[in-house]
């Protein structure tokens, strides 16, 4: 079998995703989806992560959540259940491979597979969880403490502790400007929680431990 989804073990679901799924790779960079279009596939993540964003008309966006291997995405759920077009953007944050599933297959296992009804499930209830989280970190935590985070959790998702990014493209997943995260990070610097290259972060590998601490 040329995949492997941790938490699904039947043998014949496994075998229908087999039959009916398409393997499909993105380079880092590369859309899944764009808001508007119409959604034609559930992707079940085999390798590489992919960013979930919302975004408005004046193309400003904002950080959902990332789904990684073994993942799917609950909007794109969504959208395929009700035949709504995406209203997310999806995007490779290296080079990804998905199992893309007929969305007239996703509804039969529904009724099919009780696996497949879980996996569904918990995919609505962990992003859930996921989309409280940014709702609390937006309402309740300072642009500092926004911004340790999504660094660890960069730095978490890409395996390094050197994050390569642009402080706009930081500011844009934060919902804020670039002036404030470079701001933000000349301070972190300075209390040696990170080091600033070009266009790089040097995340401590303690940092994560020091964050309970220090906030």
């Amino acid at each position: 079998m040329p995949f492997q989804i941790p938490t699904l073990t039947d043998p014949l679901l496994l075998s229908e995703i087999e039959k009916h799924g398409k393997i499909q790779v993105y380079e880092p960079g590369q859309a899944l989806i764009e808001p508007g279009q119409s959604v034609k596939m559930v992707p079940i993540i085999l390798e590489g992560t992919v960013k979930v964003m919302r975004t408005d008309e004046e193309g400003h966006e904002l950080f959902l959540y990332y789904i990684e291997s073994g993942d799917t995405c609950a909007i794109t759920l969504t959208c395929c259940s009700v035949a709504n077009p995406s209203d997310i953007k999806a995007v490779a944050e290296e080079r990804t491979r998905v199992i893309a599933i007929p969305i007239r297959k996703h509804e039969d296992w529904g009724n099919e597979f009780r696996q497949w009804k879980d996996f569904v499930a918990q995919t609505y209830q962990n992003r859930f969880q996921e989309l409280l989280k940014a709702v609390d970190d937006i309402a309740f935590k300072k642009m500092d403490e926004r911004l340790l985070k999504f660094l660890v959790v960069k730095s978490k998702q890409l395996k390094t502790l050197e994050v390569s990014m642009t402080h706009q493209e930081i500011a844009s997943e934060l919902g804020t400007s670039r002036e404030v995260v470079s701001r933000l990070l000349k301070q972190l610097e300075k209390r040696k929680l990170v080091e600033l290259g070009r266009n790089k972060i040097y995340v401590r590998d303690d940092l994560d431990e020091l964050i309970n601490h220090l906030m």
